[in-house]
């Protein structure tokens, strides 16, 4: 029991080492997004974020540095992340802020480029990756996603809309004070980053939900699990016409999870047995557990 309970906190300790890792590598890319980039150019991010750099440009003359508004802003959204998500996820996310706004005032980075395009892009692009790896440790630096989920409970939109309509705010507030053609380059930015979150959080192995539903799905059952190295599961059906491919009434249903880079494989492999076969494919955007880890492509 005590070998046991002993085996279990090293096992913990090891995932908390690993997240924690996740945060800083996080904080380092997001920093340099920032402070290489975004901030010498005077350019802005959707989120709170945006609000933070926005807000920081307008009273750039009071001397208030963007840490400041970057923790302001995000203290209503860490009190709601408390009461949402958990007490635990608010501490870490509190200190994972405090630590990217402490970076961003005393750590001092190169200014890379002052060209607009590569400033909209490659800025985007490591402050997505500190979003998303922060995200993958277990906290947020950005409070725009925990105003999702609560105004997701609230109302009939989506969190995808709710962040949508967030940012269409912000980018016309940037038009209005910094200009049409910086606020255009600022929705690159937006584009470019939240593209590289979701490259981080699902990454290119994305998994796949594939239901099949084919007389023959013993054939194809055993095609999936030898020759792409894949569990299935079979739920027990009934089918709902007449046809002449089913002989019963109860037919088996195959469920089965690959990575995207899998998909063209299992289909053809489907296609060899059944030409004929009925496939539903959906997104997952995580998995535990199971036979899903990538395997060499064939």
């Amino acid at each position: 029991m005590k070998a046991t309970r002993r085996s279990r906190k090293i096992l913990q300790y090891k995932i908390n080492l690993g997240r924690a890792g996740l945060i800083l590598l996080g904080i380092a890319l997001a920093c340099f997004g920032l402070k290489g980039f975004l901030l010498p150019n005077h350019f802005i991010d959707g989120g709170i974020t945006g609000i933070s750099l926005l807000t920081f440009q307008l009273t750039e003359s009071t001397g208030i540095p963007v840490s400041v508004w970057l923790v302001l802003f995000n203290i209503p959204f860490i009190i709601l992340g408390a009461k949402q998500i958990g007490k635990r996820f608010a501490i870490v996310t509190s200190i994972a802020i405090v630590v990217l706004a402490a970076t961003i005032y005393f750590v001092q980075f190169p200014v890379i480029t002052n060209d607009k395009l590569l400033t909209a892009i490659f800025g985007g692009f490591f402050l997505g990756a500190g979003i998303g790896l922060a995200i993958r440790g277990g906290c947020v630096i950005d409070g725009t996603e925990i105003l999702a989920v609560y105004l997701n409970r609230k109302s009939i939109l989506s969190m995808g809309d709710i962040i949508l309509l967030i940012n269409v705010v912000i980018f016309l507030l940037a038009a209005f004070v910094l200009g049409i053609e910086t606020a255009l380059y600022s929705i690159l930015t937006y584009l470019s980053a939240s593209k590289t979150v979701d490259f981080i959080i699902q990454g290119i192995e994305e998994y796949t939900g594939v239901t099949i539903v084919s007389a023959k799905s013993t054939q194809i059952r055993d095609a999936i699990t030898k020759n792409l190295g894949r569990g299935v599961t079979i739920y027990k059906g009934e089918r709902g016409f007449e046809s002449s491919q089913f002989k019963s009434k109860d037919i088996d249903i195959i469920f089965t999870v690959v990575t995207r880079l899998e998909v063209s494989k299992l289909k053809q492999e489907v296609a060899l047995i059944d030409h004929k076969a009925f496939i539903v494919m959906s997104t997952i955007s995580d998995t535990k557990g199971g036979i899903i880890k990538p395997r060499p492509l064939h």
